[in-house]
């Protein structure tokens, strides 16, 4: 039997710490080094990739010199260790020289005895949420992750556990493409019934959402709750996807989340409105609710179409696309890790309004749609099933 070696993350790995980047140094396409944020990571794993290779910014030597950088080896380990991000898990390793931003951390193997690789499925084991410290904003700190415990076996075993997550790695990756081509086909055909919505057609009266939807429901109105005994779906952010999916299976009462939690109800739309949750895409339609109820994280907005005039699938789809989205990002407010969209944006966007009866055909082609992608993701939750049970057995 082996004799796997245990040791603290600190003994075998480099830690690197990110460098302050000033937006007038921001922006730059070309330069020696690239300078990985938070949000590189995010759509490097949005892409189902394991390696950074691209950004949105690059430096020169005189712009490192200036800020003081510091340069981050290829086959680092990077993740965000501060806010909403940092509870989302996502890894990346570093192809070439790069700097990452101070909201970022990175680590490295410090010797032969233990590949960048191994390191990397370890660390998407780590819940670092669980490591954070007790404050408004999530946030990790180098001493204590220093100190977690990781099981080291040979080289050749390191090699046989890294080709077994990675070929089941290669199986998610593909069916989480199919998906995506179930909702790139989904956005074709809004364009194509409704025109790019980023383009308004000057040719209609423009709309805004709140002349067509509630934008946060009040629910004082709501007649059916009376009685704190009722049952209702709860929903914490963890429960949406960025793919439009909804958990809406944990069960409260109402007296449990009548203060402190966003209140809606079925078909409404749920759109988050907190970094980095809003710029992946997270949001649903609220469906299956127990009692037609839900409460859920206060970092959701929720959009409820009026009769007559919107339909869900429509509201949500437009709430989806990229150019919906990098609007409501640049009409963010607060500080960084902690920015949301405010309320004034989701009621004041304007939008071409097309009858509800193309709304409706839209609507049934969409859920003709979901059908298949019922299938693919319950073919990928299996897959996810197998993935998580291997990691528990080599890291747990």
């Amino acid at each position: 039997m082996e004799d796997i070696k245990i040791k603290l993350l600190g003994e075998i790995c480099e830690f690197y710490s990110g460098t302050g980047f000033p937006k007038k140094f921001q922006g730059n396409l070309e330069g020696k080094y690239p300078f990985y944020k938070v949000g590189d990571i995010s759509k490097s794993a949005d892409e189902n990739k394991n390696f950074l290779t691209k950004s949105d910014n690059y430096v020169d030597e005189r712009i490192v010199k200036t800020l003081k950088g510091k340069i981050v080896p290829p086959k680092t380990i990077v993740f965000a260790k501060i806010g909403e991000a940092l509870k989302l898990n996502r890894r990346m390793i570093t192809s070439t020289e790069c700097l990452i931003d101070n909201n970022v951390l990175g680590i490295k193997p410090k010797n032969d005895s233990i590949l960048a690789e191994y390191i990397f499925y370890f660390m998407k084991f780590v819940k670092l949420e669980n490591y954070s410290e007790s404050t408004t904003v999530p946030s990790v700190r180098k001493s204590e992750l220093e100190k977690i415990k990781i099981r080291v076996p040979s080289i050749q075993n390191q090699q046989k556990i890294i080709s077994i997550l990675e070929n089941i790695d290669k199986t998610k990756k593909s069916k989480t493409e199919s998906l995506k081509k179930l909702n790139e086909l989904i956005k074709a055909r809004f364009v194509e019934m409704f025109g790019d919505p980023e383009i308004k057609n000057k040719d209609k009266s423009l709309k805004k959402l709140c002349d067509i939807c509630l934008v946060n429901p009040d629910k004082r109105k709501d007649p059916r709750l009376t009685n704190n005994d009722l049952e209702v779906s709860f929903v914490p952010m963890s429960a949406v996807s960025e793919n439009g999916d909804i958990d809406t299976t944990n069960i409260k009462l109402y007296s449990e989340v009548r203060k402190g939690f966003t209140y809606f109800s079925s078909n409404d739309v749920l759109f988050a409105k907190i970094t980095p949750c809003m710029e992946n895409g997270k949001g649903a339609i609220a469906q299956n609710l127990k009692n037609d109820i839900g409460f859920g994280s206060t970092e959701f907005h929720v959009l409820r179409p009026l009769e007559n005039l919107s339909n869900p699938y429509w509201l949500y789809v437009l709430t989806t696309f990229d150019s919906f989205r990098k609007v409501a990002e640049i009409n963010m407010t607060g500080s960084a890790g902690q920015k949301r969209v405010p309320v004034k944006f989701l009621e004041n966007y304007k939008v071409n309004i097309p009858p509800l009866s193309l709304q409706n055909e839209f609507a049934n082609f969409v859920q003709q749609v979901d059908k298949s992608k019922v299938a693919v993701q319950k073919s990928l939750d299996e897959t996810q099933k197998l993935f998580d049970s291997l990691m528990q057995e080599y890291f747990g």
